[in-house]
């Protein structure tokens, strides 16, 4: 394991670097692509373990085997009462999905998303990071102030089960605080980076006030062929009722809403943020 981190550590050892000759929007860059990289990554990991399974990997979160290494296969070595706390869908039979929107970048696709939302009088839950919502108060006032809900997806897109118990609190917490200088809110809801968790992580988040929150149906949306179109059949050819649908500001993303949100739609569901659904 200690080998695989060198990599990452080398990456945003240059960003930080990089950031005093370039700017911060340079170091954004670095960071989006790391995280791209490492979601790549563990998807193509979770590819390989469930296709003799014929699990769909889009809907299979990851889980970790407790020493880091995020695997699907690993969800059997996570307490199964342990398990049964985490929400990665709200109950059935109420014709209620969830938008849960990622967000680590994209201020400049949020806007776009936000105004398909007022259209559509649509409103979804947002799980910013901390580092984000430093930067970015404004906007992120301006999505709360518009009715969506606001959550926290930890303050630096770290792994958890990749970090000490001390740096998964802090995660938290530092979060946290930044969420509540923007718009006076504490949240409720933990969203770890990249599905990531293990036993641990979900008993820190619980004693912090947390519920840790997955997802049922995946949009793929920052995979290098996910236009818009495909976007769109990904979440159609998965149920709806009850569904927490993962998402990012992402270009292809803004251009499949209109249409993902009216079929939908069209399907008898109403999409609602994770609060207003029974889970």
């Amino acid at each position: 394991m200690k080998k695989k981190i060198w990599g990452p550590v080398a990456i945003a050892i240059f960003a930080v670097a990089a950031t005093g000759v370039q700017g911060f929007t340079y170091l954004d860059r670095i960071l989006a692509n790391q995280t791209a990289e490492a979601w790549n990554a563990i998807y193509d990991r979770q590819e390989e373990t469930i296709k003799s399974d014929g699990v769909d990997a889009a809907s299979a979160p990851v889980a970790t085997d407790g020493r880091g290494t995020s695997n699907p296969a690993a969800l059997t070595s996570v307490d199964k009462e342990a398990e049964s706390r985490i929400i990665r869908s709200g109950l059935p039979g109420n014709n209620l999905c969830t938008f849960a929107c990622n967000v680590d970048w994209g201020e400049d696709i949020l806007p776009g998303m936000l105004e398909v939302f007022k259209e559509k009088n649509v409103r979804v839950t947002f799980f910013v990071t901390g580092r984000w919502a430093e930067n970015n108060p404004e906007l992120l006032k301006e999505m709360y102030d518009a009715g969506h809900e606001i959550q926290s997806h930890g303050y630096s897109h770290a792994l958890c089960s990749d970090i000490s118990s001390e740096k998964v609190e802090e995660e938290i917490e530092k979060t946290e605080l930044a969420i509540i200088d923007a718009i006076n809110i504490k949240p409720n809801y933990f969203a770890p980076a990249a599905g990531d968790y293990d036993e641990r992580t979900l008993e820190i988040a619980e004693r912090l006030g947390y519920k840790v929150v997955l997802w049922s149906s995946d949009t793929i949306d920052w995979r290098e062929g996910s236009s818009a179109d495909v976007i769109t059949q990904r979440i159609m050819a998965k149920p709806l009722d009850g569904a927490i649908i993962l998402m990012h500001p992402k270009p292809e993303t803004l251009k499949a809403l209109p249409d993902l949100i009216e079929q939908i739609n069209a399907q008898g569901c109403r999409i609602v943020p994770l609060y207003r659904m029974p889970v």
